[in-house]
């Protein structure tokens, strides 16, 4: 983050946002991968001592968020129906007022629209994340999703994302802080994942001990590469690499799932592809990878499964497009010998096949440095904690700003 951003703390050693209450609208409290982040950055609060609450539909990290400081307040924060919406204003000013909130932090871009209604005319700021943009948006659907743009600081997660939100909306360009997604990382240290974990997933995927796994983990989609990978993996075979095997790792449905399974088919390669809808232990996925791939030929808002494998300490080759980059580091931003994984040109199989064939041909030394460097990036870039800490950085920060605007 810039300087404006850095960690704001009063001479005395307390935080900025000490007695400070900020509530957060929170579309779902359901999902520790969606919804998550807002319980972190509840916790981080409550460890600030300022008052952390969550206004959103009941769900079961409700007793999650009250076991960590914060306090929910149930809130219909995915209406969408403008009787509701407009309602849930008027509610959302009384609570301005009831429970003394000094900010607000939309997450979804309903909240984000009745936050904007009830802090007009008064001296609470909004901040807002947006996360990714639909794609072939129409006209509406813009005007729809301005509403992200209109916080007095706009939180994104990569300069993918700025970049694009300057773009469709150059009137938010100074308000765009950016705070990279927190991953939690305890899960995926290498040395806590016994081999019998690994070998209980290669069985399942039936994998014989002399084979090589390329992994994919993504929902069946042409547009997640699999196509690329098949080809590349052709590619691969022909130059002497009989011992792959492709785990494609997701659940999908509907014509995307089909055009995949005819992709598979049309390769060839049927015999060596092995496809598998769930993984309870994910990190053992990863580490039993020799290689995990991300080919992506479409943008995507981040790359939880690049910043997962690195954290393992697998080789993981991306595409060079959208978020997913900027967890890895590779040239030409560093030096080779730098490197914690490939970024390759999407939608070039044989760009990629150079990319997983180098990664592939590491020796045991070089492997294990690499696994290193890519859990040192990780670790110092997309940790919860660091997540939370820069986010309650940008709420005092914007908090200092609006004080001296009055």
């Amino acid at each position: 983050m810039s300087e404006d951003f850095a960690f704001t703390l009063s001479r005395r050693g307390t935080h900025a946002l000490a007695g400070r209450t900020v509530l957060q609208l929170v579309p779902a409290l359901e999902s520790v991968e969606a919804d998550g982040p807002a319980l972190d950055v509840a916790g981080a609060l409550a460890g600030s001592n300022a008052r952390p609450l969550i206004a959103a539909p009941p769900g079961p990290l409700v007793s999650e968020l009250q076991a960590r400081g914060g306090v929910w307040l149930d809130f219909p924060t995915r209406a969408k129906n403008p009787i509701v919406m407009a309602l849930a204003v008027r509610r959302l000013r009384a609570l301005i007022a009831r429970e003394k909130i000094d900010l607000i932090h939309a997450r979804s871009r309903p909240g984000a629209w009745m936050a904007l209604g009830a802090v007009r005319n008064t001296r609470v700021p909004l901040v807002t994340s947006l996360s990714h943009l639909a794609a072939g948006r129409t006209v509406v659907r813009h005007q729809y999703d301005s509403v992200m743009a209109k916080g007095d600081l706009v939180i994104v997660g990569s300069n993918y994302a700025a970049a694009t939100v300057a773009s469709l909306y150059p009137g938010a360009a100074g308000r765009i802080a950016m705070v990279r997604p927190g991953v939690d990382l305890k899960p995926f240290a290498g040395q806590a994942i016994a081999p019998a974990r690994v070998q209980a997933l290669r069985q399942a995927w039936k994998i014989a001990a002399d084979e090589r796994i390329l992994l994919l983990a993504a929902r069946p989609s042409i547009w997640k590469g699999h196509k690329v990978l098949l080809d590349a993996t052709r590619l691969l075979i022909d130059m002497g690499a009989h011992d792959l095997r492709l785990v494609f790792l997701g659940e999908g449905k509907g014509g995307a799932a089909r055009e995949v399974e005819q992709a598979i088919t049309a390769s060839g390669l049927g015999a060596i592809v092995r496809t598998a809808k769930t993984c309870a232990d994910m990190p053992a996925a990863l580490l039993a990878a020799a290689v995990v791939v991300v080919p992506s030929i479409e943008p995507e808002s981040f790359g939880r499964i690049s910043v997962e494998a690195q954290a393992v300490g697998t080789p993981v080759v991306v595409s060079d497009l959208g978020a997913v980059p900027e967890t890895v580091l590779a040239p030409p931003d560093i030096e080779a010998s730098r490197r914690t994984g490939w970024r390759v040109s999407p939608s070039d199989p044989g760009l990629l096949a150079d990319a997983i064939g180098e990664a592939l041909a590491l020796g045991a030394s070089s492997r294990d440095a690499l696994a290193l460097r890519a859990r040192r990036h990780v670790e110092a870039h997309f940790s919860i904690e660091r997540m939370a800490r820069e986010t309650l950085d940008a709420y005092a920060a914007v908090l200092a700003r609006k004080a001296t605007q009055e």
